[in-house]
């Protein structure tokens, strides 16, 4: 099924270079992210906009193929038997994934390498990230680009001005659409459903002038029609779409000062519907059906109904200390992983809790379970020593845990096209059996 996740991105950075390969038939933890302050929001936008400016000016060929070593690296493994093995040549910079790819990708400061769903081989190199300033200070890294997934595109705003889309196996189907003089300033991406791409410009402050408001937009990717565009006088991102509400809703979180809101936006038109506070920063929103989960303000999950009223609550029972991260959305079901690496499965109508399961390892707001309709199966990932346990998703009872030899400091990340499971983390991605 559909669902619309949202949660703060965290810094995306590198790790020592290995090699390129593939292994043939499988042979052979940290806080998450904290919501940025005002200042860090506006420090941000004026870094991305310098560099946007100068890849603009030096913007290359972008269609490459990493070559492969001569001698593979073999990795030892337990769990199911990998159908191949992907070993890239930096470390994965998964944090800038706005959305879950739904083909074997593998994103790294290099650029987007696809890969061969059967295979594992190379087929597109994309890079995409602007070059860095040269007058960016010395010994920080510039923020890189984040990236929205769609079924057979992936899409950025890497060059100031325009909206870039790349297609993942046909280079003749990429496309640079510039923006109207209506949407000026930085470009964010921040959710795609049904379609529709949703996102939001805004300008850099000026020391003269009070701090600019947002302009929000609706893009059909087919046509790249502009469906709508409006203003917002604060700081207001689209972070997730609930399409099958009446009307369809656009969530979107609004900073005013060092305060944050839910508003509620018909998603066909971009008008306000109704706003409601925003608990813990809003730190993640997910859709669900017509219904929104967002954090309680206690470290839990509450659940909104499409006209904003507050439904069930999923939160810390007395002398219980964990935090509720981003929910997984399976229609009756909702899946919420807890950092102290309990997972609760959640009756959506009556927020009863269904089961509950220890995994073994502790989580954090970078690993992002996925759930798979067509084998009912909840895939968990952890982090690098711990693995990726799934989870039969009516009984929570573990079906398998798999792990290999690392070593690691990322966390694993899961993604799948409905015939494999892609796991991975720092330079390797492993095409699993699903089920």
């Amino acid at each position: 099924m559909r669902e619309s996740a949202w949660e703060w991105d965290g810094e995306a950075d590198g790790a020592g270079e290995a090699s390129a390969d593939v292994l043939g038939g499988g042979r052979g933890e940290g806080d998450g992210p904290r919501r940025p302050s005002r200042r860090g929001l506006l420090v941000g936008a004026g870094v991305l906009a310098a560099g946007g400016a100068a890849w603009a000016l030096s913007r290359t060929g972008d269609d490459r193929t990493v070559p492969g070593p001569e001698q593979p690296k073999p990795t030892a493994l337990s769990g199911p038997t990998p159908l191949w093995t992907y070993r890239g040549p930096q470390q994965m910079t998964i944090g800038r994934m706005v959305t879950l790819p739904q083909r074997p990708v593998f994103l790294s400061k290099a650029g987007l390498q696809v890969l061969d769903p059967a295979t594992g081989e190379p087929r597109r190199l994309v890079a995409f990230d602007p070059p860095r300033p040269a007058d960016f200070p010395a010994g920080v890294e510039p923020p890189l680009t984040t990236v929205v997934f769609g079924p057979d595109q992936f899409f950025t705003a890497a060059s100031k001005g325009h909206l870039d889309a790349h297609h993942l196996t046909d280079p003749a189907a990429d496309w640079s659409l510039p923006l109207p003089a209506e949407l000026p300033g930085q470009v964010q991406l921040r959710c795609l459903e049904n379609g529709v791409l949703y996102g939001s410009t805004w300008q850099l402050p000026r020391a003269d002038a009070p701090v600019p408001g947002t302009r929000l937009f609706a893009l059909r990717v087919a046509d790249r029609a502009l469906l709508w565009t409006v203003t917002a006088d604060h700081q207001d991102q689209p972070v997730a779409a609930a399409t099958r509400s009446t009307p369809h809703l656009l969530a979107c979180s609004r900073t005013t000062g060092d305060r944050a809101e839910l508003v509620a936006r018909d998603a066909d038109t971009g008008r306000e519907l109704w706003t409601a506070p925003a608990a813990d920063g809003l730190s993640f929103c997910t859709a669900n059906g017509p219904d929104l989960l967002v954090p309680d303000g206690t470290g839990g999950v509450r659940l909104l109904g499409p006209d904003g009223r507050p439904g069930w609550t999923h939160a810390p029972a007395r002398g219980e200390s964990w935090r509720a991260m981003p929910p997984v959305a399976a229609g009756p079901r909702v899946f919420v992983p807890h950092d102290d690496g309990t997972v609760a499965c959640i009756d959506t109508a009556t927020g009863a809790v269904l089961w509950s399961r220890k995994l073994p390892f502790l989580l954090d707001t970078r690993s992002r379970p996925l759930f798979v309709d067509g084998v009912d199966t909840l895939y968990v990932p952890g982090p690098a020593s711990g693995g990726v346990v799934a989870l039969h998703a009516a009984t929570g009872e573990p079906v398998w845990t798999f792990r290999d030899s690392g070593p690691g400091r990322d966390v694993w990340t899961v993604s799948t096209d409905r015939t494999s499971l892609y796991a991975g983390h720092d330079d390797v991605l492993h095409a699993l059996p699903l089920g």
